[in-house]
């Protein structure tokens, strides 16, 4: 079974505004609403590929009511730890190409909570054959958070992917006890080190190996419509990805995420493991849907993928 957290989910609501008007009234037809946070959108496409899963993290009041329906009504397995906070929702307003979001910080937890919540992810542990960790920490919570529960997945023996940004990141860097894979984009490593970083694959090897990143296995690097840089273990591979018509981009990096856990679960080889992750962030790119996937259209994708081992 992979587990699926996310610490601080949402309903992610849409808004496509042909004409939007600031400080004036703006109706809509199409809204769109989805049980979501990026570790809930892993879950979904990891269902959609066929594997067990169990999503879990911090839900309170109506709005995580909403989410538990949701993924039940999709035949997702959850466990979620609960709180008398409201869970958050998440606003996009779709217009003129553009999209502006608008997103709540959700609930505070105490430090009693997050205790409760690692008691709970313990227990979770040892039914999981793989962790993957996603997105942002709820307020109230240490940014060692995430750190706390790779050192837990590294205790019961079970892989944990992380896939977060800033201080959480940064605390699992540096620590010794490394995650099993991480997958930074460009914009989240630019982020980390407060440096100017350009797409040269060059200058990306050079910075992945260095100290900070040793031991972690898999260090997938998504570049958008360049692909993606990866290192496994002391190995560098660039993957090359298809051109194609992009529907939407928002939660291409949770379902390369879900792809990637699949694949290190089935225990792919590298070149198979690094095609099913792209193939499931294209594929989600091409469907309206946040954590969506067609299928039908994986093995034609995945055939079109090239991974390329490089020194």
């Amino acid at each position: 079974m992979i587990l699926a957290v996310t610490m601080n989910p949402s309903v992610d609501i849409s808004y496509p505004i042909q004409d939007f008007k600031l400080d004036d009234v703006n109706r809509v037809k199409d809204a769109r609403k989805t049980a979501g946070g990026k570790g809930v959108n892993v879950a979904r496409v990891v269902s959609q590929l066929g594997e067990d899963v169990l999503a879990t993290g911090v839900l309170g009041g109506t709005i995580g009511d909403y989410i538990t329906q949701e993924l039940n009504k999709s035949g997702i397995k959850n466990n979620f730890f609960r709180i008398n906070q409201e869970s958050r929702n998440c606003i996009a307003i779709l217009h003129e190409g553009m999209q502006t979001e608008i997103l709540e910080s959700g609930p505070t937890l105490s430090v009693d909570e997050g205790e409760a919540f690692l008691r709970k992810y313990e227990e979770l542990l040892s039914k999981a054959s793989l962790v993957t960790i996603s997105g942002s920490l709820p307020r109230g919570l240490g940014s060692d958070f995430y750190l706390k529960m790779v050192e837990m997945g590294r205790e019961k023996g079970t892989p944990v992917i992380v896939d977060t940004s800033g201080e959480s990141l940064k605390q699992v860097l540096t620590h010794t006890v490394k995650p099993f894979a991480i997958k930074p984009n460009i914009h989240e490593l630019i982020q980390l080190f407060d440096m100017e970083l350009n797409e040269n694959i060059r200058n990306l090897k050079q910075l992945l190996a260095i100290e900070l990143f040793h031991g972690i296995e898999w260090i997938v690097v998504s570049m958008g419509a360049e692909g993606a840089l990866v290192k496994q273990n002391n190995e560098y591979y660039q993957v090359h990805i298809p051109k194609i018509d992009v529907v939407s981009p928002v939660g291409s990096g949770d379902a390369t995420v879900a792809g990637l856990a699949v694949a290190l679960k089935q225990k792919q080889d590298v070149p198979a493991v690094l095609k099913t992750a792209m193939a499931t962030g294209i594929l989600n790119t091409m469907e309206a849907g946040t954590g969506y996937i067609n299928l039908v259209k994986f093995s034609s994708i995945f055939e079109l993928i090239e991974v390329r081992k490089i020194d």
